[in-house]
């Protein structure tokens, strides 16, 4: 098939990009570079540089496509809640014209990158896909909007899509070619992995007072080429027919930032103080998935599946590129 991969500069989407491409479809990246690297994706694919809610951008990469997998979106917890507006116009408001315009070149075939988040708080863990949706932050709140605009476009349109709600993703191209680089970096492993490349003893964990087993929040990671195969599963099943739905991906696992952090430790064999900070406003308690819908609907079952696995991907791709993705923003 070919397809277009929104995000396709950023971590999981250049990961996914390349899955998809050793799969043997044809790839057209679509990034504005805020936040991607252009270093990061697979030569074998065509990078278009521009916004998913730039029409005419979208009238030059969408003719011809079989699908649309759309991983582009803001994705900081602490940022969305001090700039919210910004958030519902990238994940929510801009993302309208790149479904005006599937609709406009009859593609209608999409893979979402939703979130975990759009869960809040949840009362009962794991977390099923018929949980309340009632997201505690507005990154979250962002990425339930689109979800619903997907589900009207399906009823008026015929798009047919697959949400996958992440928990967190983590690790890196196994050879570590290709890994996590945000600036600034939120994600916990990305955050200690570096603290201890720079050789530094001390690391902060947000928050030690949540009603868990040892006070810090609990939650779930997936491998992110786990995440990649995924979404091409998911792309070849609506090729083939299949309806689409909702689908949590996940573990089914939860470790506390205490367990992330030694495990971390352990990996790199470096000793590191953990000190513990204030909260990080918009962080729920704990986040765990509940994934059968996805291994019954999907076939999907989680293949580097181990913490440590994980993290030693993480690793090799930290330590042989301590300074992340060295190129030119545009």
């Amino acid at each position: 098939m070919k397809i277009l991969v929104t995000g396709g500069a950023g971590y999981i989407g250049s990961i996914t990009t390349r899955a998809l491409l050793d799969a043997g479809h044809e790839v057209i990246v679509l990034d504005t570079l805020e936040n991607g690297h252009a270093e990061a994706v697979d030569p074998r694919a065509r990078l278009e540089i521009g916004d998913v809610g730039d029409a005419t951008v979208l009238g030059w990469v969408l003719p011809g496509c079989d699908a649309v997998m759309h991983l582009a979106g803001y994705i900081e917890v602490a940022e969305s809640q001090n700039d919210p507006g910004r958030y519902f116009s990238n994940n929510a408001c801009r993302p309208l014209t790149l479904l005006s315009a599937m609709v406009e070149h009859d593609v209608r075939a999409l893979v979402f990158s939703s979130t975990a988040a759009v869960y809040g708080a949840p009362d009962c863990v794991p977390i099923v896909e018929s949980a309340p949706t009632v997201p505690v932050n507005a990154y979250g709140a962002s990425k339930l909007m689109f979800e619903q605009q997907l589900d009207w476009f399906g009823r008026a349109h015929g798009l047919h899509s697959i949400r996958f709600r992440y928990f967190n993703a983590a690790g890196a191209w196994p050879d570590g070619s290709i890994g996590e680089a945000h600036e600034p970096e939120t994600h916990l492993i990305p955050r200690v992995l570096r603290s201890m490349a720079d050789g530094q003893t001390h690391f902060e964990v947000y928050g030690g007072d949540y009603h868990t087993p040892d006070g810090t929040c609990v939650r779930d990671y997936i491998h992110v080429v786990d995440l990649a195969e995924a979404h091409r599963t998911a792309l070849e099943r609506l090729g083939a027919g299949h309806d689409g739905g909702v689908y949590n991906l996940g573990n089914g696992r939860g470790y506390s930032n205490l367990e992330v952090v030694r495990a971390c430790a352990d990996v790199t064999g470096r000793r590191i103080e953990i000190q513990i900070g204030p909260r990080r406003e918009g962080d729920p308690p704990q986040l765990v998935a509940g994934h059968s819908k996805a291994r019954r609907d999907l076939g999907l079952a989680p293949m580097r599946d181990d913490l440590r696995t994980m993290i030693e991907d993480a690793w090799r791709w930290h330590s042989e590129h301590p300074s992340g993705y060295t190129y030119c923003r545009v």
